[in-house]
């Protein structure tokens, strides 16, 4: 892991830099070659692609009812309880971000109104590999409950076995989703895009995946559905000072690490005694880590970086705009109202990243590789579109009419005043 002392201002974009397994031009071809295959091919394409990717010899893409009475049999009550009370602290949260209706005369006798209409069809898409993310499920299937989609599709791949984690089942079951499929990776996001014999087309995909899966999400949002964000491997940032326990710290760095060899973890500081403290308490933490090999990969592309002062942390970190960012420090509160580019932010020294990954109630979908300068993370607005309404009467043409003849006529859009002109007369000869 570097460690970078008072860095210029003109190398931090290379400071900000991820890691990248492999390159964006072979990423592309690849992802691209698998979505033309499913789209060409449907099922057949995706069963093979599964065998390939997992092992698994599937007969069927679909989660039978049985198999989902199953894995509830299979998860012990005590995750069942902390499914339950995840889901509701979740819920709770988006429930709170529930738009009412807007409506405002903007004129005497014109009314426009605003309604937030639930997107009828999504997919979700939920990591296999490393850790059965069941969590994610919550953290998606909850608010598309919640605004009312009516079609909720959930796509993750099955193990060799042709399996799919019992706990993901459940948290599927707890949320409420529609269907299951058992398969991942690009050809999942081909299926939900496109649709086959058996996977049903959706509106827009949610979920966090690979550099495979981003790419893919970003391929077909082109020209056929719409997705959440751009979400690709996890990061974090954390901004600590001399206050900081450093075995905290610690734990934070590892804890965005295990998520897989392309996670990054970042930390600010002006502190060189957190500096000193760190590494020794990143060792300690490493030996009991079950998944070392895989962490010190994430951390061979993580840094240390020393910063002169507040003003320098804080650029730094609207620079990199993390997908966490977690703010360790004595000075929280004012760092916090200076923060313009982050998907969620962990405040004081109790308030690990963990906590909003599973059950603090925020949303753990969120934007990654510097996307964070635009996006939001996953809200209910996120499942949800706006439309917008206006009703004119006799008076709202009187109001507005002759504005909209003015200004069509100057843009040359005599049809647009010709709607308008035929109104206003059709008004003066009501009189």
């Amino acid at each position: 892991m570097d460690i970078v002392r008072y860095p210029q201002r003109n190398t931090w974009p290379l400071l900000c830099k991820r890691a990248n397994s492999s390159s964006a031009q072979e990423v592309t071809k690849i992802v691209s070659d698998i979505l033309d295959d499913v789209l060409q091919r449907g099922d057949q394409a995706i069963l093979e692609y599964e065998a390939r990717f997992t092992g698994a010899q599937l007969d069927n893409l679909i989660v039978s009812d049985d198999e989902i009475e199953e894995a509830a049999s299979l998860v012990s009550e005590e995750l069942k309880q902390a499914i339950t009370i995840a889901f509701e602290n979740i819920s709770r949260f988006h429930e709170a971000q529930l738009m009412k209706p807007i409506v405002v005369e903007t004129a005497p006798g014109v009314v426009c109104e605003q309604r937030a209409v639930p997107i009828s069809k999504v997919g979700l898409y939920i990591p296999g590999g490393n850790s059965p993310l069941f969590s994610t499920v919550l953290m998606l299937a909850a608010p598309a409950r919640i605004a009312g989609c009516k079609e909720i599709s959930l796509c993750t791949p099955a193990s060799k076995d042709g399996k799919v984690h019992p706990a993901i089942l459940y948290a599927a079951k707890v949320a409420g989703v529609t269907r299951i499929y058992k398969t991942g990776g690009a050809q999942a996001i081909a299926a939900m895009a496109f649709g086959t014999d058996t996977i049903t087309p959706v509106h827009k995909i949610f979920g966090p995946g690979n550099r495979f899966v981003m790419e893919a999400k970003q391929q077909v949002s082109k020209d056929t559905v719409a997705i959440d964000m751009p979400a690709g491997p996890s990061e974090v940032l954390v901004i600590a000072d001399d206050n900081a326990r450093a075995d905290f710290v610690a734990a934070d760095f590892l804890s965005q690490a295990e998520h897989g060899p392309d996670s990054q973890s970042i930390l600010l500081t002006t502190s060189e005694k957190l500096i000193e403290e760190l590494s020794q308490q990143l060792e300690n933490l490493l030996n009991v880590m079950p998944r070392r090999d895989m962490i010190e990969k994430s951390l061979s592309h993580s840094r240390i970086i020393l910063l002169k002062d507040l003003d320098q942390i804080i650029d730094f970190s609207n620079a990199y705009a993390p997908e966490h960012l977690i703010i360790n420090h004595s000075d929280a509160t004012e760092i916090c109202s200076r923060i313009e580019n982050a998907g969620s932010v962990f405040v004081g020294p109790y308030s690990p990243e963990s906590a909003g990954d599973y059950a603090s109630g925020t949303n753990h979908t969120l934007p990654t590789s510097g996307y964070a300068t635009a996006y939001s993370g996953v809200n209910i607005d996120s499942f949800c579109k706006k439309i917008t309404f206006q009703r004119l009467n006799e008076q709202g043409i009187e109001s507005i009419g002759r504005i909209v003849e003015i200004m069509a006529e100057n843009e040359d859009l005599i049809a647009h005043k010709m709607a308008m002109t035929l109104r206003i007369n059709a008004v003066k000869n009501n009189k």
